[in-house]
C-alpha cells in the first residue's frame, strides 16, 4: 500500500539533494521511534495498537528481542522507513505450560497452569483438577478441544487430545491402562482424535491473526492434567528498503507440560504456530523463520497405579508470508511460505459488532473479560442493551445471550439495525440474572454478488455468500466469512469479551 505523505517526503529529500534511497515500496512509519538497535537481550512493551514506527532496526548477532503483551493482545507490527536487519532473533513463541506432579518445581500451586499466548495468540486451556475427567479447551478461533475420558463397555477410552490450530487434526493411537480399582487393571487400545476448529484466517495474512491454544488434559485421582500449549504471536515487518534475516524469526507454538507420578492427569495438546509476515522493497537472508505447532507433553503414572499414557497432540502449524519487489532468499520456512507483491499492511473496511452499553453503563473500550460491567444489586430487569456495527446492511437483528455462572441461558433478538450501513445501532432488552454473567452477541447476513467477490481477498479467491459477526466468552469479537462452498474463514479475533455482574 503506498502512503501519499511517504512519497511526498522521499520526493521532498531528493529535491535537496540528499543521498537518501528512494524505495520502490512504502511501508507508512512514521519514524517517531528512531532506529532500533538493542545491544542486550530485550522486551519491548507494545503500545496499546501495537505498532512500532522505526527508521531502521538492527538486531546484531547473539541478541534476541522479545514482546511483552499489551491490554488488546494485537500483533506485533514493526515498521521501518529503512532497513531491518535481523542477525540476532525476534521471538514470538507462545508459552509452555507447568509440569504436573513429580515433574513438576515442587510448588504444586504452579501445576498445570496452561501456556500463555505470544502477542496477539491466545493461551491454552486449562486442564482438568484432581478427580476431574475433563479439561478446558484452549482458546482461540482454533482452539484445541479438551481431554475427555469416557468409560463405555468396561474400556477406558480417552478422546479430544488437546490440538490448537488452524483445522489442526488427528488420529493417534497407542496403548493405555489404569487402575479403575485398588485390584482391577484394564487395558484398552488408545485411539484418540483431536480437532481444532476449521482453517482460520487467509494465506495472505490479512488480518494477522495468532496462533490458539492447546486443550487442556484430564485430571488425574491426585494431580491435575497439564494444561495446553500457548499459540504462537502475530508478526508483521514492513520496511521501505531491505529485511534482511541471517538470524531468526519464530512464532512457534508452546508445548504441553508433562504429568509424571503416581495418580497423574494426562497431558495438554501443543499451541499452534503463529503468523509472520514479511513485507519489503527487497527480501534477503537465508535465516530460520518457522512458525511450528507446539509438542504435547508425556505423562507417565508409577505402576500399578495412575496412567501411562500421553493424550496431548501437537498443534497445527501456522502461516508465513513474504512480499517484496526483489526477493533473493533461497532458504525454506516451516511452515512453507507463500509470496507476492507488497500488499495493504491493514485490513480495513470488514464489518463489526460491539455492545456499548448495558442498562445504561458504558462498556469499555477494550474489555478485559472480568467485570468489565457492574450494575447494582438492585437493578430492575428489563435491562436494556445497545450495539454498535459497521458495515452491516440496515434491517438486520442481533442476537443476544446472556450466559450466567449457573442457570439457564437467556437469549433475546434486538431491534432491527437503523442508522447507516457505516454507523449502525440497535438495542435488546433481557433480564440479567444476580451474579457474574457472560454477554454474547451474534449477527448474520448475506452479502451481495459485489461484496462477496470484494471479501473474497481474504478467502484465498472464493467467493463469500455470508458473513456472521460474533462477539463471545472465548473467542472475542470475532468475523467468520463463510464463502459459496460451505466453508467458514474466521478473519478477526481480537478483544475479550464482555462479562457483566450484578
Amino acid at each position: 500500500m503506498k502512503f501519499k505523505q511517504g512519497a511526498m517526503i522521499a520526493q521532498m529529500t531528493l529535491l535537496a539533494g540528499l543521498s537518501a534511497s528512494v524505495w520502490a515500496y512504502d511501508s507508512g512509519s512514521t519514524e517517531v521511534d528512531g532506529s532500533f538497535t538493542p545491544v542486550v537481550n530485550t522486551e519491548l512493551m507494545l503500545p496499546a495498537d501495537g505498532i512500532f514506527n522505526f527508521t531502521n532496526v538492527d538486531i546484531p548477532a547473539g541478541v534476541t528481542v522479545t514482546f511483552a503483551k499489551n491490554a488488546a493482545n494485537t500483533p506485533v507490527i514493526l515498521l521501518a522507513s529503512g532497513n531491518v536487519n535481523i542477525d540476532g532473533s525476534i521471538d514470538i513463541t507462545g508459552g509452555r505450560s507447568a509440569d504436573v506432579g513429580s515433574a513438576g518445581d515442587g510448588n504444586s500451586g504452579d501445576d498445570g497452569l496452561p501456556g500463555v499466548g505470544g502477542p496477539g495468540g491466545f493461551n491454552g486451556g486449562q486442564p482438568g483438577i484432581p478427580g476431574d475427567i475433563a479439561g478446558s479447551a484452549g482458546l482461540g478461533p482454533g482452539g484445541g478441544n479438551p481431554a475427555m475420558i469416557n468409560i463405555t463397555n468396561d474400556q477406558l477410552n480417552f478422546g479430544g487430545r488437546g490440538c490448537g490450530g488452524e483445522g489442526g487434526s488427528f488420529t493417534d493411537s497407542g496403548k493405555d491402562s489404569r487402575v479403575l480399582t485398588s485390584s482391577d487393571t484394564r487395558y484398552c487400545n488408545l485411539v484418540a482424535q483431536a480437532k481444532g476448529s476449521l482453517p482460520y484466517g487467509s494465506s495472505t495474512l490479512l488480518p494477522l491473526i495468532g496462533g490458539s491454544g492447546g486443550g487442556g488434559a484430564s485430571g488425574g485421582e491426585a494431580f491435575s492434567g497439564s494444561g495446553g500449549g500457548g499459540g504462537g504471536g502475530a508478526l508483521l515487518i514492513a520496511a521501505s528498503g531491505t529485511v534482511t534475516i541471517v538470524g531468526s524469526i519464530n512464532a512457534n507454538g508452546g508445548d504441553s507440560g508433562a504429568s509424571n507420578g503416581g495418580q497423574a492427569g494426562g497431558s495438554g495438546g501443543g499451541g499452534a504456530g503463529g503468523a509472520i509476515r514479511v513485507i519489503a522493497t527487497t527480501i534477503e537472508g537465508n535465516g530460520a523463520v518457522t512458525a511450528n505447532g507446539g509438542l504435547a507433553g508425556s505423562a507417565f503414572g508409577t505402576a500399578g497405579s495412575a496412567v501411562s499414557f500421553s493424550v496431548g497432540g501437537e498443534g497445527s502449524v501456522g502461516r508465513i508470508r513474504f512480499e517484496a519487489e526483489t526477493f533473493t532468499r533461497t532458504a525454506a520456512t516451516t511452515p512453507a511460505f507463500t509470496f507476492a507483491q507488497p500488499d495493504e499492511i491493514f485490513l480495513a473496511g470488514m464489518p463489526a459488532l460491539s455492545i456499548t452499553s448495558v442498562a445504561g453503563v458504558t462498556a469499555p473500550a477494550v474489555p478485559t473479560g472480568n467485570s468489565d460491567i457492574v450494575l447494582p444489586e438492585v437493578t430492575p430487569n428489563p435491562v436494556t442493551v445497545i450495539f454498535a456495527t459497521t458495515g452491516v446492511p440496515l434491517g438486520n437483528t442481533v442476537t443476544l445471550r446472556v450466559i450466567p455462572s449457573r442457570g439457564e441461558t437467556v437469549t433475546a433478538v434486538s431491534s432491527a439495525i437503523s442508522g447507516t450501513e457505516a454507523s449502525g445501532t440497535a438495542t435488546a432488552s433481557i433480564d440479567i440474572p444476580s451474579g457474574p454473567s457472560t454477554l454474547a452477541a451474534e449477527i448474520s447476513y448475506t452479502v451481495t454478488v459485489a461484496m462477496g467477490e470484494d471479501l473474497s481477498r481474504y478467502t484465498d479467491g472464493v467467493m463469500v455468500a455470508s458473513v456472521r459477526l460474533t462477539e463471545d466468552a472465548i473467542n472475542g469479537a470475532q468475523t467468520t466469512l463463510i464463502t459459496v462452498d460451505g466453508k467458514e474463514h474466521v478473519i478477526s479475533s481480537a478483544l475479550n469479551s464482555l462479562r457483566t455482574a450484578t
